[in-house]
Order: structure tokens, then sequence, then C-alpha cells
């Protein structure tokens, strides 16, 4: 909120109608069996956000799900240090986020593609 809110000329906008990005918490369907199928959705928590989710986690979410307000707001200190714990036995922390982003990146590519090409094929058959 503040990243938006606090920048000179943001008032401006606000007037005219716009309003502040929120932060998007992407695809947050649980992978490893082991995890509960809840966690990315009440461990992600926070104000001014967006959570997009697959329908099952969604109805994961509403059947068990135990959500206790904001998850992120105030562990910056925490996080930093987990940073610093992988970075002591290793881990190039900038390599893994760019790996990760780049990856991510990909898969919204070919789903965006194949999306157009769908969309296409049906406006085609028309």
């Amino acid at each position: 909120k503040q990243a938006f809110e606090l920048q000179p000329g943001f008032t401006a906008l606000a007037q005219a109608g716009a309003h502040p990005q929120r932060a998007l918490w992407a695809s947050t369907g649980v992978k490893n069996p082991e995890y509960p199928d809840t966690l990315y959705v009440t461990e992600l928590v926070a104000p001014n956000t967006v959570n997009t989710m697959p329908e099952k986690t969604m109805d994961a979410v509403a059947d068990h799900g135990d959500v206790h307000g904001d998850t992120v707001t105030g562990t910056a200190a925490e996080s930093q240090h987990v940073f610093e714990q992988l970075e002591a036995v290793g881990i190039d922390i900038p390599d893994v986020f760019q790996v990760l982003e780049t990856e991510g990146v990909s898969k919204f590519e070919v789903a965006w593609d194949e999306l157009l090409r769908a969309t296409a094929k049906q406006l085609g058959e028309k």
C-alpha cells in the first residue's frame, strides 16, 4: 500500500479515480502432497493483496482453511534471517530468485499462447 499511496503524484491520481496496485499471490495451489492443501492461502494473508488459486484449493480453504488475519506484515526481520541462513549454507538467493522468475514467466507465456490459440480456433470455427 505504501509503495503507491505515499509516492508523489499518487494523490492526484487517486482524486482522478485511480486505485493502488495490489500484490498478487499467483497460483497458490499446493503441489507437494506432504503440505497442507491450504498452506499458500492461509500463510499468505496481507492487506491489499489478491490471491489466485485453483478451484480445488478454494474448495479446501472453504471446507477447512483456518485464516487468522495478516500473516505477512511485520515478518521482514524473520524472513531476512531465513535468507541469511540459506546463504550461509551456500544457497545463492539471487540466483534462485532469477530461476524462479524465469520459469514462472515462461509458464505464464505458455499459458497465454495456449489461450490465444484456443481463442483463435474458436473464433475461426464460427
